[in-house]
């Protein structure tokens, strides 16, 4: 399992991805803290930036950019697609700053890529919802989609492959072509409970096993 990170480094990236989106829609600089652990500076990891505006318990999309295979180091690499998901997500309107009071920050720290070398048919029996994170590559397209979407959305591995081939703009069906490569990582990922609040890790394997429960014949409602 990957956990490179204790919770105390955890809650140090999401206040950081906090704290830099705060400085930058006041000011519009990036601001480096001084002291931060060492750890962060000397480690290259992938990291994602995730926010979501919160409605009650519900949560909805408001911006997620990053890093697949890591930027300078962890450290940067949080505050530059923190900086990114706030206003660069070219799917949203850059974010306000009176939005902050409403919006939660989650941080996914993704380890190294891996080719996964099998036969296509044999790849929803490689794929484990809860467990990875998926990348497709074919020619010029490419698309990514973080193991936490797969959970949320109970998905069937099946369906996670087909989600990332349609991210990479490619037919659904792509994943089943020798001419596609598909990655697989793992994220360890940390989450505020309210906006600026408690920050904890998710544990994706413990959600998957939920959301099949709940999805079990005779649990349906």
């Amino acid at each position: 399992m990957f956990r490179p990170y204790s919770i105390y480094e955890g809650t140090y990236l999401v206040k950081l991805a906090r704290k830099a989106v705060d400085t930058f829609l006041t000011t519009g600089r990036v601001e480096i803290p001084d002291d931060p652990p060492p750890k962060l500076l000397g480690d290259d990891y992938g990291v994602f930036t995730t926010i979501e505006t919160t409605h009650g318990e519900k949560y909805e999309l408001r911006g997620c950019i990053g890093y697949p295979e890591g930027y300078r180091n962890t450290l940067y690499a949080t505050i530059y697609s923190a900086i990114g998901a706030c206003c660069q997500d070219p799917r949203f309107p850059a974010m306000k700053r009176e939005e902050l009071g409403s919006v939660i920050f989650e941080i996914s720290i993704l380890s190294p890529l891996t080719y996964v070398e099998a036969d296509p048919r044999k790849l929803p029996e490689v794929v484990q919802v809860g467990r990875h994170g998926l990348v497709v590559k074919r020619g010029p397209y490419s698309g990514l989609l973080l193991p936490q979407v797969a959970v949320e959305e109970c998905w069937s591995p099946e369906e996670f492959l087909m989600h990332t081939c349609i991210k990479a703009w490619l037919s659904g069906d792509c994943w089943l072509d020798r001419k596609t490569k598909l990655y697989i990582y793992e994220a360890q990922i940390f989450r505020e409970r309210a906006p600026g609040g408690e920050v904890y890790e998710r544990d994706l394997v413990a959600e998957a096993a939920r959301c099949s429960q709940e999805t079990r014949p005779g649990n349906v409602t």
